[in-house]
């Protein structure tokens, strides 16, 4: 995959399942027409957690999917992932990653609501910024939600910048996020909780797409 830009429905996978969970939720929601998928694995060793992004980057190759993997550029490159995602709290200097991990990387970094972040980590060579929470989540319940207008602003501040919008989203709320200049809408527990996944990817991407 060379295509650097992310948009359209970014899903999370949840961090505590267990391998044969982790790839039936996967590939459901990969079915209903996702294209970007998340792995995050902190818990459980290196080895064990790059076995599983092995295997969904196989899997995420079988529909033509964009994955990325969280806070690990280590892990990103030994699976071959398209992409990865940091945190403010690990990220790297990003003119040396580029330089380390080479240019066909993708780099999100997690800017929250914070402009200075996400002028900077621009700057330096991120392809996208995640911002929020925009509504409360129980995915991360310490992040405060920042709402609507934060989102609305960071696009008007950052008119040429990837904007991935997260925290709260789901079916309800969905054309609100991209009606307010989001690239692409991050879901966790708004799709990887549901009780029919595929069935839920495919609702969020039509309602994405018809916006």
């Amino acid at each position: 995959m060379t295509d650097r830009r992310v948009s359209g429905i970014y899903g999370i996978l949840p961090a505590d399942l267990d391998t044969d969970d982790l790839m039936g939720r996967a590939e459901a929601a990969l079915k209903g027409g996702l294209r970007i998928l998340q792995f995050r694995d902190k818990k459980q060793g290196y080895n064990r957690a790059l076995k599983r992004a092995k295997a969904l980057r196989a899997l995420t190759a079988d529909y033509d999917a964009c994955f990325i993997v969280n806070d690990s550029v280590q892990m990103a490159l030994d699976a071959r992932a398209d992409g990865v995602h940091l945190g403010r709290d690990d990220m790297p200097n990003l003119t040396q990653l580029r330089v380390d991990a080479g240019h066909d990387l993708i780099v999100g970094v997690t800017c929250r609501g914070d402009a200075g972040l996400a002028r900077h980590v621009l700057r330096e060579g991120a392809d996208y910024i995640s911002i929020g929470a925009v509504w409360a989540t129980q995915s991360k319940p310490e992040v405060p939600a920042i709402g609507l207008p934060r989102l609305i602003k960071a696009r008007e501040l950052f008119p040429d910048a990837d904007i991935c919008a997260i925290g709260g989203i789901n079916l309800s709320n969905i054309v609100q996020v991209k009606a307010a200049g989001a690239d692409c809408a991050a879901v966790i527990s708004g799709l990887f909780a549901a009780d029919d996944i595929e069935l839920t990817a495919a609702r969020l991407v039509a309602l994405w797409d018809a916006a």
